[in-house]
């Protein structure tokens, strides 16, 4: 069974990437564009020092400060695949170009933590194809030069959390008035929820959607297998 499952993921795989050459092949044009802006965003501003523009944050903190629960209620609700994939989760790709013709309209990427960071360095947040096709060279141009561990902390003290915060650790002083290694397991996951829809899932936004999210956050640990239900029923008590 396990090898007729990795039979069938592998042509999943392939037949997604078949799907995306044969696009690639009839819209040359949005290949180059999305090429070329990628190559004016690296123009504009290297790799490199983004990164050390994330780093030289004050409140920057470094991931063994960061709670392993926390770590992975980011992971298990953003992008479980992570440790993974090369930057790019092409089941979830392949999820989101269904649902996207079945709505009719570009309403989800698919987008791994190593998209989100790109885009959100690099990129506008405006849904369009030529961004997409950019922002999966650039996740190439990230993936090359970073660990999957230092990338995690990169997303983490750079993604934003709603009420003016773009870090974990101010993030954490401003909610729970805490470090990011004081934070329990029940503030942890409240704040994993959070970057989703931030101006939905703040706390001080709507207090009772962002304990629904964090429910769904702590759903997804155990689901992935990073919490056990006992765990996961103390965290929610």
């Amino acid at each position: 069974m396990r090898r007729l499952f990795r039979w069938i993921k592998r042509w999943i795989q392939r037949l997604i990437l078949l799907t995306l050459l044969v696009i690639a092949a009839a819209g040359g044009y949005l290949l180059h564009e999305g090429y070329q802006m990628y190559e004016e965003a690296l123009a504009e501003t290297p790799v490199q020092q983004v990164i050390e523009s994330i780093q030289a944050k004050p409140s920057y903190t470094p991931l063994e400060q960061i709670p392993l629960l926390y770590q992975n209620a980011v992971v298990a609700a953003e992008d479980h695949r992570f440790y993974k994939h090369n930057g790019l989760d092409y089941i979830a790709i392949g999820r989101a170009m269904y649902r996207n013709v079945k709505a009719g309209e570009l309403n989800e990427g698919g987008s791994t933590i190593t998209q989100q960071l790109a885009k959100n360095q690099f990129f506008t947040q405006k849904k369009q194809l030529t961004r997409k096709v950019a922002e999966i060279f650039m996740v190439r141009e990230i993936e090359k030069l970073y660990e999957k561990e230092e990338i995690l902390e990169l997303y983490v003290n750079s993604i934003y959390y709603g009420d003016g915060y773009y870090c974990i650790a101010d993030a954490s002083m401003g909610y729970f008035g805490k470090q990011p290694w004081q934070m329990s397991a029940y503030e942890c996951t409240l704040l994993a929820g959070i970057p989703n829809a931030p101006s939905v899932y703040a706390p001080t936004v709507n207090p009772e959607l962002a304990a629904q999210r964090q429910q769904q956050v702590i759903s997804d640990m155990v689901r992935w297998r990073y919490l056990t239900e006992n765990e996961a029923a103390q965290i929610a008590l």
